[in-house]
């Protein structure tokens, strides 16, 4: 399957301001089933320079510099990839006693694991609810994702674009909210259970409630399967429908676009996505 997508921000300011430098995070990631065909990054006004590196957490980043005044700043990528069909859940977990949950990770994988398995939003509530949902599952390590997935998957789904994501307890008592609160919902519950996760943005194809704006889903390590993704907002493993731009530890650090500017302006901002 060939994915098209073209996504266009723009940022209006009512007085001429001075760009500080913009972090991107608007290039999608290498998967072993999904590769990068084509790739266009365009932005208004020129910048002076743009760098293109890899983050801490192995992210493609791209900070742009400016050097003049703007009244307004235009970023439009459109990319172009081949994405084909695999089965998420065609995986072997080892060593065999992480088939049961709780579990602890090998050592020297655990030491690389610290930051998804902080327990950030992880209240007692939220830890008795993972722990009834571990107990439903029968103590099986990947029911219990799937039956996470799905329990948040039944909650009222809000569309919400502005803001940082709900407290998970929040989320959880509401029974509704937005795709970024059910994945921050989702990574309490697993790292309370001692498995490590992590927060994705990306699009998704397919879902006209998704297909236009941005799309967060949840990653978690398991033994012997690696980085799997669980998409609570569709209750379903993630397959080749999604386009990952960055994976992160902490959601606060998962913006497309972010960055400072100097000067006395209030300023707009309207976004467009598009699957072409």
């Amino acid at each position: 399957m060939h994915l098209h997508v073209r996504h266009a921000s723009e940022y209006t300011y009512d007085s001429p301001v001075a760009l500080g430098p913009q972090t991107l995070y608007l290039y999608p990631r290498a998967y072993p089933y999904q590769r990068l065909l084509n790739y266009e990054l365009v932005i208004d006004p020129k910048p002076a320079r743009i760098v293109r590196n890899i983050d801490v957490e192995g992210n493609v980043q791209q900070l742009v510099y400016f050097n003049r005044p703007t009244r307004h700043l235009n970023v439009t990528v459109e990319m172009h990839l081949q994405s084909d069909e695999f089965n998420s859940l065609d995986f072997v977990l080892f060593p065999f006693d992480t088939k049961r949950v709780p579990f602890r990770y090998p050592k020297a994988v655990e030491e690389l694991l610290q930051p998804y398995l902080q327990r950030v939003g992880v209240s007692e509530r939220v830890e008795s609810w993972a722990q009834q949902l571990a107990t439903e599952a029968n103590g099986q390590t990947t029911a219990f994702l799937l039956k996470l997935n799905k329990t948040i998957r039944a909650f009222t789904y809000e569309i919400r674009e502005l803001g940082a994501p709900f407290p998970p307890e929040q989320t959880l008592t509401l029974h509704k909210g937005s795709c970024r609160d059910y994945t921050t919902l989702f990574m309490a519950a697993c790292r309370s259970l001692g498995i490590a996760a992590r927060f994705v943005s990306g699009y998704l194809f397919g879902n006209p409630q998704q297909e236009h704006q941005l799309h967060a889903w949840v990653e978690v390590y398991l033994p012997g399967a690696g980085w799997r993704g669980f998409d609570p907002t569709e209750g379903s493993v993630v397959v080749n429908r999604h386009i990952f731009l960055t994976s992160t530890a902490k959601p606060e650090l998962a913006a497309p676009i972010s960055g400072t500017f100097i000067g006395r302006a209030n300023s707009v901002l309207r976004s467009e996505l598009l699957f072409i």
